[in-house]
């Protein structure tokens, strides 16, 4: 096939033998340690590198057709076998990085290829052993079983069966009695699945803790952090960053919220009422599915010559998946196709506001991928941890204010209000979700509902502008059951909160320093995964936010715009 002309739809998948690319591994290892130069050893990693993307691909190509359509028994099947083999090609990979490291040329292939390398191959010696195999297989089988649930539960409501994320949707509808109504579904559906996700959390507590004491530690925690790359900063560095939080962002999130209230024109703000910005509706995108997409095109190719390339590249190979099918898994994510170079974003357009979020973060994050991977020789190198590619996406967002007009004509300032607005809120709900896995991997023993009640603590401290309208299992903490990330990738939820504080720094140097902002932008996606967390803040002159008044001075700008739009603008 024509490596210029393929579409997803038409890449061929066949589930890869592993036992191949052990013995590929066990070779390259030995190849490795008989190896006379750093040279000789990087070779070996280009070789290996090139050969395992397509296995890795075919994992990617799997979990991509299983939530393009879940209704696909092939896939899911695919998805369950992966779920259980993985972890011993992971093994494989471990064995080979380990040989690398050891190597008395370390520091001469440092010099070639940098550190991250390295740095990555020690989290994976510290997150990995063979007796914990067995815990991680039964941990993908868990999430599996959450996300089938969150999947296959459904009610019906206006006439369509809708799961969680289609009601949550409905927040944002400017009849505030069919808010009502869907937060109702909404909270039934976490209600009747309360027990089984119960025993889902309980189990995944014990298991995540005893791969931390398989692995030498107390607990989770530290795998959790090293899993997310969160080396650059410790448990009581985050918890100064949140308790800046609580005294900086929270009320500012409060007035914000008792503005909107006065705009809605009701007694007390509900939960549902949250998203719900505008007494009239929240801005309204200028037109169909099919001129988001034209407008999408034309943004990309403005911005610049590689960002054009990119969006054309995307849209040519059938890499980005808006639509809203029935079929279609909740969420949405971006993930690299390695062996093409080449991102794939899944989300669903549903009319509304996000649409025009989904193509300046979700796309903004696979840019910066498509960027690194052409320019970095290792797939390690093609993304860089969670933290530092939310700080990406964030920031396309902020120097894409400037084409909302585009998207929503005379909408445009309810736009960019909303978005702020929407940014600033997470923070908070952001570090509410951090102190909370925080609190049950450290106290295993809470029971299930007392767990439940600590959330409610939790959105009491950060979030206390919200009140549930007296329903029983959300005043109980059974919100939280709906955060699918809290399931799938614990303590993960944190890099929302730092990279939004730290965008809303981007947004002022874009403000004022336009094109060396962008500069300054492109270096760093170039680097993809060499550089860490530190790094970026420091060359990209941000505020290192875990000494106290760094949250303040960060979120300075970020305020007076909201405080001048509250003032000043009609909305």
């Amino acid at each position: 096939m024509d490596n210029s002309a393929w579409k997803f739809s038409e890449l061929k998948y066949e589930r890869p033998n592993l036992n191949v690319y052990k013995a590929m591994f066990d070779d390259a290892t030995e190849r490795v340690a008989e190896a006379e130069s750093a040279e000789e050893i990087v070779q070996v990693m280009l070789e290996i590198d090139e050969m395992t993307r397509k296995a890795d691909d075919l994992v990617r190509v799997a979990y991509i057709r299983h939530t393009k359509n879940t209704k696909d028994s092939f896939y899911t099947e695919q998805q369950h076998w992966f779920d259980e083999n993985m972890i011993y090609y992971d093994q494989s990979v471990l064995n080979f990085s380990e040989a690398v490291c050891n190597s008395p040329f370390r520091n001469e292939i440092e010099e070639i290829i940098g550190t991250a390398y390295f740095v990555d191959s020690d989290i994976q010696s510290k997150t990995f052993s063979d007796d914990c195999i067995e815990l991680y297989q039964r941990e993908s089988e868990l999430c599996s079983e959450y996300q089938e649930i969150m999947e296959s539960t459904e009610a019906e409501f206006m006439g369509e069966m809708r799961n969680i994320d289609k009601l949550r949707a409905l927040f944002a509808h400017n009849d505030r009695s069919v808010r009502r109504a869907a937060f109702e579904a909404f909270s039934k559906i976490i209600k009747e699945n309360e027990d089984k996700l119960e025993v889902i959390w309980n189990e995944l507590i014990a298991i995540r803790n005893q791969v931390g004491r398989n692995l030498g530690y107390e607990s989770f925690i530290p795998v959790g952090y090293l899993l997310n790359q969160h080396i650059y900063y410790t448990p009581e560095d985050v918890a100064v960053f949140r308790e800046q939080v609580t005294k900086e962002i929270v009320p500012l999130c409060e007035k914000l919220y008792l503005a909107q209230k006065e705009r809605l024109g009701v007694d007390e703000l509900m939960v549902y009422d949250e998203k719900a910005v505008f007494a009239d509706g929240n801005a309204n995108s200028a037109g169909d599915a099919e001129y988001m997409l034209e407008k999408t095109r034309a943004m990309y190719h403005d911005i610049s010559q590689e960002a054009g390339e990119f969006i054309d590249y995307m849209f040519d190979h059938e890499l980005f998946d808006y639509e809203d099918r029935p079929e279609k898994a909740p969420g949405g994510y971006s993930l690299m196709l390695l062996a093409k170079k080449a991102p794939f974003v899944f989300t669903r357009f549903d009319g509304s506001i996000s649409d025009f979020q989904v193509v300046t973060g979700d796309l903004g994050e696979a840019f910066a991928r498509y960027v690194a991977a052409r320019k970095q020789p290792l797939k390690d190198y093609f993304s860089a941890s969670g933290d530092i590619m939310e700080i990406y996406a964030l920031s396309m967002c902020q120097f894409a204010y400037k084409y909302a007009e585009d998207f929503f004509g005379e909408d445009a300032d309810k736009y960019r209000f909303y978005n702020m607005q929407e940014l600033i809120t997470l923070i908070p709900a952001a570090c509410a979700v951090d102190e909370f896995q925080h609190i049950c991997y450290s106290n295993p023993d809470l029971t299930p509902k007392e767990r439940t009640l600590e959330w409610r603590k939790l959105e009491k401290k950060y979030l206390p502008w919200r009140k549930y309208d007296q329903d029983e299992c959300m005043e109980s903490g059974g919100y939280w059951y709906s955060l699918s990330h809290v399931f799938y990738y614990p303590f993960y939820y944190i890099n929302y909160a730092l990279a939004r504080v730290h965008a809303m720094e981007m947004k002022k140097k874009y403000a004022l320093h336009p094109k060396v902002t962008w500069m300054t932008y492109m270096s760093l996606i170039e680097q993809g995964g060499r550089l860490g967390y530190d790094e970026v803040v420091e060359k990209a002159g941000l505020t290192p936010l875990f000494t106290e008044g760094a949250v303040a001075e960060a979120m300075s700008y970020a305020k007076e715009v909201m405080e001048d739009y509250l003032e000043n603008k009609e909305l």
